[in-house]
């Protein structure tokens, strides 16, 4: 059970529809990749996904420096291994390149363990259920059309998701942000909770307004209203607002949790697993959360996060945004509005070896 080698991949999946997210036109999904085989045969897999090439290969260079220095690592001893990495990183960190390119291997190492003992990674971390209430997102920008911005949502919707998030903040006023949530309400019916993601793009002044006419549009969740730095307007809107405030996805490790955290600035804490630094630290984070009375979201990679989120008691929402599903050979099962956590030993997905070598780039 002890690492006998690591190697790191660097992957281009294409996207099937062309969009634009925080002003860069996305066509393609970047992976990096990070296998562990042990010395008894387990192989651990772990990634992290970008949707912009830039420093992605920088990032894959460190992760296979870090790797090398988990060669002889029990998979067993997460502790170890992370602070491990995380001295020879903390002179480029903390956050950033080194804590994404920390998170790939971090995600291995446990999908290895959970080979290794022959357990589904949620039961290994807890396991307080085995499913979370999903939503969808994929396909539902702010620079679609409103016309395929409706297509979208109901096709999520046929799919049987019962939750559904579109981005805002493209420079409309509010009567126009409110308008296209009213456009997705007429397209998916009175029973489908429509959710909301600013994408940082309000200040404090716009967001609110926003948010008040967003309320009034029946929205039940308001995701990014303000930059992430800004934790005192966060907490402003939070308490002003009846719709809950969810942020988090860019905050890096645990500290800025905290500090987030002790502002009462969010409703709801969404964790990015590769941001966080891999598992090890996204479990201290949650912790932190439910001693908060916070409730716990995950950011996109619904292969890792279905199990984070089944593992803990204040699981909110797993977020369904399959950029890495052209990688597998295994998919997620939706049950009810939820998204269930494999049965299989450690994350229980499949690599299709085929689309790793046809997507390979570095």
């Amino acid at each position: 059970m002890h690492i006998a080698q690591v190697s790191v991949s660097v992957l281009e999946t294409p996207v099937s529809l062309p969009y634009t997210a925080a002003g860069n036109a996305v066509s393609s999904n970047w992976h990096i990749l990070a296998r562990l085989r042990t010395d008894d045969g387990a192989e651990g897999i772990g990634w992290v996904v970008a949707n912009r090439g830039s420093l992605v290969r920088a990032m894959a260079a460190a992760a296979e420096e870090l790797g090398q220095l988990l060669v002889g690592a029990n998979v067993l001893e997460h502790e170890a291994a992370y602070r491990r990495m995380a001295r020879a990183a903390n002179w480029v960190g903390p956050g950033g390149l080194a804590t994404m390119a920390m998170s790939a291997l971090d995600i291995a190492l446990w999908d290895a363990a959970g080979k290794t003992l022959g357990a589904p990674l949620f039961r290994l971390l807890g396991g307080a259920s085995d499913r979370t209430p999903a939503y969808a997102s994929d396909g539902l920008w702010y620079s679609m059309p409103i016309a395929d911005l409706q297509e979208s949502a109901r096709a999520h919707t046929a799919a049987g998701y019962n939750k559904i998030k579109l981005r805002l903040g493209a420079g409309g006023s509010p009567a126009a942000e409110a308008e296209r949530v009213r456009a997705v309400r007429d397209a998916v019916g009175p029973d489908v909770g429509i959710m909301v993601d600013g994408t940082e793009s309000w200040d404090e002044a716009q967001a609110a307004a926003t948010g008040r006419a967003l309320q009034e549009a029946g929205v039940i969740w308001l995701e990014d209203p303000v930059d992430h730095r800004r934790v005192d307007g966060l907490a402003r809107l939070a308490a002003a607002l009846d719709v809950p405030v969810a942020a988090g996805e860019r905050l890096y490790g645990l500290d800025p949790f905290r500090r987030t955290l002790a502002a009462r600035s969010v409703d709801v804490a969404i964790i990015d697993v590769a941001r966080a630094g891999g598992i090890t630290p996204w479990r201290k984070i949650a912790a932190l959360a439910e001693a908060h009375g916070v409730p716990v979201a995950g950011h996109v990679v619904p292969e890792v996060h279905t199990h984070l989120l089944a593992a803990i008691p204040n699981a909110s929402l797993v977020e369904y945004m399959p950029r890495s599903e052209p990688l597998f050979r295994t998919r997620l099962t939706l049950a009810e509005g939820c998204l269930v956590a494999p049965a299989a030993p450690g994350l229980g997905v499949e690599l299709d070896e085929d689309a790793v070598r046809r997507y390979q780039v570095g």
